[in-house]
């Protein structure tokens, strides 16, 4: 049967890798890499210098499995996720049968941890109900950018009694959370983060946490609000993508 696995090295630090990601990643045959285009390409320099550092015997090979469109225009978001998830299934479908053997380990190597807003999983499920490919996966958790962003910024996630809320800048910018104490914001495109400018918020903000050009911010939301947006659309213009958490927190 053929063997997947499933790895989270990290928010970027080559460091982050766990134990048992370094066992696992000695394991594998075949590494198959998600391609996201050359802007993020310094993302393909810290995957190498990973396999570098703790492979001990490079005998494996890697094939890249090309990101299919995605449509991000489209006013139903979750039947757009859902159609991109499907045709991603498709194609790794396809490129596994090919490029894996029967008895060969294989794996996906998966920014932070697999489980926190990483669609990996989703598509590998997808792979296995269908029953046209034999799959055995198995996960392997990684060290995610919001517990680096905290260890930056010296912070608790949590405060004692209080709930936390994880979420994204769709949703936050949407007002869904705007009755909440402690919020951990991922994937915002648009600084949402403004619409609690005024409201006694602190934030915690950090881009490319755990990677040489890791950028931090901490302060009174209203005093530090301009400062990120300015640092954030530098950074942006410098790399072409950007990749940001932060964390607000309503003083009480």
């Amino acid at each position: 049967m053929r063997r997947l696995l499933v790895i989270g090295i990290g928010a970027g630090d080559p460091e982050h890798v766990t134990a048992q990601a370094i066992r696992a990643l000695n394991a594998v045959d075949v590494f198959f890499v998600v391609e996201k285009g050359e802007e993020k390409h310094d993302l393909v320099d810290l995957r190498r210098e990973i396999c570098e550092r703790y492979i001990e015997s490079p005998s494996f090979r890697t094939v890249e499995m090309r990101d299919p469109e995605r449509d991000r225009s489209s006013a139903a978001y979750g039947e757009a996720v859902e159609a991109w998830r499907h045709a991603r299934a498709e194609q790794w479908e396809a490129t596994i049968r090919a490029e894996l053997g029967e008895g060969e380990c294989g794996a996906i190597m998966v920014w932070g941890d697999p489980s926190l807003y990483d669609s990996t999983l989703a598509v590998i499920e997808e792979i296995v109900a269908g029953g046209e490919l034999e799959l055995a996966y198995e996960v392997v958790p990684g060290i995610s950018s919001v517990q680096a962003l905290a260890a930056q910024h010296r912070i608790a996630l949590n405060r004692i009694g209080r709930p936390i809320v994880i979420t994204t800048g769709r949703r936050l910018s949407e007002g869904l959370h705007d009755g909440a104490d402690d919020i951990v914001v991922m994937l915002d495109a648009g600084c949402a983060f403004r619409r609690f400018v005024g409201q006694p918020v602190d934030i915690y903000w950090g881009a490319y946490v755990g990677t040489p050009d890791e950028l931090l911010v901490a302060g009174d939301l209203a005093e530090v609000a301009d400062e990120i947006e300015r640092v954030r659309a530098e950074a942006r213009e410098r790399k072409g993508w950007i990749m940001d958490t932060y964390v607000l927190r309503r003083r009480t």
